[in-house]
């Protein structure tokens, strides 16, 4: 599952995110939007956070990093945190300024 770009590897949680299970529906995909809200319409689930409040905002960022990035491994980014819009790259990501990332397991 992604959550702003990264993507975490939610094994060790699959009683929460396995088929059939409560938060399933945040897999798959960047669910950025749905976690800033605590929702899991399937029109929250989205990278998009246009029009959030600064109170949803503050929520994304509370559990992205007491949740997400205190408990799951980092094992990727999605396309759109290391590709510009017109799919070239983003000179400006810096892997080793991303979070949890470590080269030599990376590579």
């Amino acid at each position: 599952m992604a959550v702003k770009g990264v993507v975490f590897d939610v094994t060790s949680g699959k009683e929460f995110y396995r088929r059939g299970a409560p938060y399933n529906a945040l897999t798959g995909k960047d669910s950025t939007r749905g976690v800033a809200k605590m929702s899991l319409d399937p029109a929250d689930l989205t990278h998009d956070t246009t029009g959030l409040t600064a109170e949803e905002l503050k929520s994304l960022d509370d559990v992205f990093n007491k949740v997400y990035k205190a408990k799951y491994p980092i094992v990727g980014y999605a396309a759109r945190r290391i590709l510009n819009e017109d799919g070239s790259p983003n000179l400006d990501f810096q892997p080793e300024d991303q979070p949890h990332f470590d080269t030599k397991d990376e590579f």
